[in-house]
């Protein structure tokens, strides 16, 4: 893939074949990883409610990344974060974060979460990156069961 020069995020107000697409890649590479029980990502018509923003990452024009955030009453988390594995290096999965924590910030809100799997190594190594520490179970996952949080990691990042 030759580099391409510019990497843009933008709002997608509702589910475009392309963010169906990537969240199908994401669905599919969790589920060779994780059982379903295991598996926490929000469905399509979940992704699009009114306290979550979602955004397609370009490359070149093309769509090659996505990821979310939820705004809740006092923290916001990030939901459905993906770079399709060509794009990986490129700088796209944090522009995507770069947007998602500006999003929370604007909504007045200073503690960013996630939830994701032990065995996503290269998302760890971006979330580290980029400041966040690991946490305690939040809610909804603080009231799930041991088994369906097993493989799962908790981080947050306190937002300046």
């Amino acid at each position: 893939m030759r580099d391409f020069e510019h990497i843009s995020v933008e709002l997608a107000p509702q589910a475009t074949d392309e963010v169906r697409e990537l969240i199908s890649e994401l669905d599919r590479v969790l589920s060779v990883e994780y059982s379903p029980e295991q598996r926490h990502g929000l469905s399509i018509d979940a992704i699009f409610q009114p306290h979550i923003r979602f955004f397609l990452a370009r490359l070149g024009g093309v769509a090659i990344g996505c990821g979310g955030v939820a705004l809740f009453e006092d923290f916001a988390e990030v939901k459905r974060m993906y770079v399709r594995e060509v794009a990986r290096g490129r700088g796209v999965g944090q522009a995507l974060l770069t947007r998602i924590e500006a999003e929370a910030r604007q909504a007045g809100l200073t503690l960013l979460r996630l939830e994701t799997g032990e065995r996503q190594v290269a998302a760890l190594r971006l979330y580290q990156r980029a400041g966040f520490q690991p946490c305690a179970a939040f809610a909804p996952y603080s009231t799930m069961t041991a088994q369906a949080i097993v493989a799962s990691v908790f981080l947050e990042k306190q937002l300046d």
